[in-house]
């Protein structure tokens, strides 16, 4: 090999009067028909690993939002946490809460007034009245009150409730007690 051969940077003689796009196309040709006669599969490329879409397919082909709704636009918080409850499986804790939360919208201003719900355990809510005669007039219409709770939250989240009145106070403070009268039995 002389200078003049590593200085000479170019196209081999056969293809010097090509120019541009067309010289690219030529050589590759030339590749390809060198390659076809070792006996390589020619003009597909890499194949893709299986599991894996090529490119170009309908999968990987970006698709533009167009003038009707799709999931990348803006959504309300109160669907997609609904979309969340339900994919968590959270649907049932949910309704529960929200016994609590639509109280007064279910049973109305009147009945919420007087009372509120404290606990719901395994179907059962809990009412607290804020007088007996309150909690009567709640066992009287106990029915229509679970008939509203399921037509605002769902069937079976509330399977009955257990209504109570106003407490006396207690002298009994804490986990711990002592029998007997309690602290009467010091004084005098």
């Amino acid at each position: 090999m002389s200078e003049d051969d590593d200085n000479n940077i170019g196209p081999p003689p056969r293809l010097e009067g090509l120019k541009g796009m067309d010289l690219v196309r030529r050589a590759l040709e030339e590749a390809r028909g060198a390659a076809r006669q070792q006996g390589k599969n020619v003009g597909h490329g890499r194949t893709a690993p299986s599991g894996s879409p090529r490119r170009g397919t309908a999968r990987s082909r970006r698709r533009w939002s167009g003038p009707g709704p799709d999931n990348r636009d803006p959504q309300l918080l109160g669907s997609l946490t609904g979309d969340l409850a339900r994919a968590r499986g959270w649907s049932g804790r949910v309704a529960q809460g929200a016994v609590f939360g639509r109280w007064r919208a279910v049973v109305g201003d009147q009945i919420a007034d007087h009372a509120s719900p404290t606990t719901l355990t395994e179907g059962v809510l809990t009412v607290s009245a804020e007088s007996t005669a309150w909690a009567t007039q709640l066992r009287m219409v106990q029915s229509q009150i679970l008939a509203k709770i399921a037509a605002a939250v769902g069937d079976g989240v509330v399977t009955s409730l257990k209504i109570v009145g106003p407490v006396g106070p207690s002298w009994r403070k804490g986990p711990y007690n002592v029998r007997g009268r309690g602290p009467r039995d010091t004084y005098g």
